[in-house]
This record gives structure tokens, C-alpha cells and sequence, in this order.
């Protein structure tokens, strides 16, 4: 489980219960709402709306559950308004932590929020205290089974993507410019890549090694945070070895 890569927890989620997936559709229906409000409701105009149609696909959301939450968003069958909000903090030995929420309450999130951080021995800090230490990409995973290292490089690179990382032992994970990330998905899946996921994320410069019994308590935070309705993504930059 590294700071960046969430595909193994996105797995586990899925196959847990119902009430894991609806959580998984909730927020990406919250995503939904915001591209939408932000460039309108059709994909073909609206290319964060477009990204974030082809992330529902790929986490199995229903084609229902997608028109809903756009003619929602549109204004069709009235809307909430969301919020963008970031929290960083650290965690146990050190660990440094983005959250990232979409809300319809500034207050009733950041104090969700707060009082996970304070609970597993962490501390919430102002704006800016972490990320700088991460960098915004767009991170497109592809499963081992299905291409080899050599020839998903020639693809990649071919797609216009930036870099390779092979350290998971199931998954690729393919580096691209946030701005590129759909072009080069595209690219990739006309080559015959059958992708996993494909989205934007903040990988870590550097990792820190937390001990196994800080490690315990920071999966404990992480899982918190990501089962908040108001949470969309958190990161991370310990190298987790333990078994969540």
C-alpha cells in the first residue's frame, strides 16, 4: 500500500459489501456534480466531465447512476452545491497526509476530519504544510497479467506518458501530465492496453518507514478518512508493509 497507489484498497472496497460500493458511487457521483457545474453536462465538451464518466465505468457504476447524477448536477432534478476542500496533515511516524473532500459543510467536514487525525495520533496543520511535497499527476494503471514491462513502455511512451512504475506486484502504473492524462489513456487503449483506472493523483516525493505498529495506526487513519462520505481521495508517503 505506497503513498500513491490505492488500487489494491479500491479492490478490497469492492468486494466487501453493498455498502462499500455505494460509498465508492457516492463520491464519484459528488465528482459528477462538480464537472458538470464546472463545464456543463455534456463529456464531449466537458473534459473533466468526460474523465470523470470513464472513472465511473471503470468502478463498475451504473449508466443509471450516471445520468442521474449529471441531470442532478444540471439542474434537472434539483442540486447540492459541493465544495472543493483540501486538509493536510501528518500521521504516526511522521507520515504526511493529503485529504481531499468535496462538502456541502465546511464545518461538519473539518471537524470529521480533525478529530479522525487527533484519534490515530496524528496532527491536522494549516494549508500548504505537506503538499509540498508532492507532485499533481495522472496515474493510469494496467494489470501485470495482461502486458509486459517492455511492451507497455513502448506503448506509454508512444502515448505521450512521462514514466513507468513496476514496484506493485499486480499493477503498472503509468505517469502522465494531468493535462494529458485522457489523450494518453486514449492512446493506450487503441494500442489494445486494457486499463484498470485512470485519474489524477498526487505521488510523493520522498516515502518515510514507519514502524509496523505506527503503520497500524496510520492504515487505520487512511481507511477512516476514505469512509467519510465528504472524503473523495486521501494521500499518502509511508511505505506500508503490514497487512491491512
Amino acid at each position: 500500500m505506497s503513498g500513491h497507489s490505492k488500487w489494491h484498497n479500491i479492490q478490497q472496497k469492492k468486494g466487501k459489501t453493498d455498502a462499500a460500493r455505494a460509498n465508492i458511487f457516492t463520491k464519484i457521483g459528488r465528482e459528477l456534480a462538480v464537472a458538470v457545474k464546472e463545464g456543463g453536462p455534456d463529456p464531449n465538451s466537458n473534459s473533466k466531465l468526460a474523465q470523470v464518466i470513464a472513472k465511473a465505468k471503470d468502478n463498475n457504476m451504473p449508466n443509471d447512476n450516471i445520468t442521474r447524477s449529471i441531470k442532478k448536477a444540471s439542474g434537472e432534478l434539483g442540486s447540492i452545491n459541493y465544495e472543493e476542500m483540501v486538509y493536510e496533515g501528518y500521521g504516526m511516524g511522521g507520515t504526511a497526509l493529503i485529504v481531499e473532500a468535496l462538502t456541502d459543510n465546511k464545518n461538519r467536514t473539518a471537524g470529521d476530519v480533525r478529530h479522525l487525525f487527533d484519534k490515530f495520533g496524528g496532527s491536522m496543520g494549516t494549508t500548504g504544510c505537506v503538499s509540498f511535497m508532492f507532485k499533481r499527476k495522472g496515474v493510469i494503471t494496467v494489470s501485470k497479467e495482461d502486458v509486459s514491462e517492455d511492451d507497455l513502455m513502448l506503448y506509454a511512451l508512444d502515448a505521450g506518458a512521462e514514466d513507468i512504475n513496476s514496484e506493485d506486484e499486480e499493477v503498472f502504473e503509468v505517469y502522465t501530465d494531468v493535462a494529458n492524462l485522457a489523450d494518453v489513456r486514449k492512446n493506450l487503449e487503441d494500442a489494445g492496453v486494457k486499463i484498470l483506472s485512470a485519474e489524477s493523483s498526487m505521488i510523493p516525493d520522498n516515502y518515510v518507514d514507519p514502524t509496523e505498529e505506527q503503520q497500524s495506526s496510520i492504515i487505520k487513519l487512511i481507511d477512516r478518512l476514505e469512509e467519510l462520505d465528504d472524503v473523495q481521495n486521501v494521500y499518502h508517503n509511508a511505505n506500508l508493509t503490514v497487512e491491512e
